[in-house]
């Protein structure tokens, strides 16, 4: 993690997720928190440079979105707000995959990921507007697929599931059984490494427990 210089947090009164993944609202949902969350996305360019590692595309997207969302907020609704972004990418044998544009660019990925090793990383950054601070960091998880036949990976396709997810399939759902295992963070392979995201709340001074 960065370096953090503690800062007098006691004007945050909620936090403001900048992402419309349902699996990230309902992790952050799961902590319980004493703030309110507000869900609030923008529409952000997620473009990165071709020279950026993956640490870097993670943790500058995650801030661009949160900041994006930063600038939706008015007034005092923006000096007592933390605002979360994240990001999570598929990275094989050096190449990214993101989210997949087209049944075919999702058969395109499975077929790529069955049967081997890949490394997914999710940024988390959090920017208090109020004090102009900023934290970004990310976790690696590495997962290991099962092998597949051509017509499992176009029976998992067809059922809808992986069309909004980075690398074409979700954990936590059907693509479960897609997995052989993994080695790192569940969480952060749904989308928000829950252990990292409270270790960088704390830097806040907000406690999960």
């Amino acid at each position: 993690m960065g370096t953090f210089l503690p800062n007098n947090s006691a004007h945050i009164r909620q936090l403001v997720l900048a992402s419309s993944s349902p699996r990230r609202r309902e992790l952050v949902a799961s902590l319980g928190l004493s703030l309110p969350v507000l869900i609030l996305s923008s529409d952000t360019d997620e473009g990165t440079p071709s020279h950026y590692t993956p640490v870097q595309i993670v943790e500058q997207l995650g801030l661009r979105k949160a900041k994006a969302t930063a600038a939706m907020l008015l007034g005092e609704e923006a000096s007592v707000s933390l605002i979360i972004g994240a990001d999570t990418i598929v990275v094989l044998d050096g190449e990214v995959l993101g989210k997949p544009k087209d049944r075919r660019d999702a058969i395109r990925m499975l077929t790529l990921l069955q049967g081997k090793a890949h490394e997914v990383y999710t940024g988390i950054a959090c920017v208090d507007p109020s004090a102009g601070r900023e934290l970004a960091s990310h976790r690696m998880t590495k997962v290991v697929m099962k092998p597949l036949t051509a017509a499992m990976i176009e029976r998992y396709v067809d059922s809808g599931e992986p069309m909004d997810k980075a690398g074409s399939y979700g954990i936590q759902g059907r693509g479960a059984v897609l997995v052989d295992r993994i080695d790192g963070c569940y969480f952060n392979v749904v989308g928000l490494s829950l252990t990292l995201f409270s270790d960088m709340l704390a830097e806040f001074g907000i406690e999960v427990i």
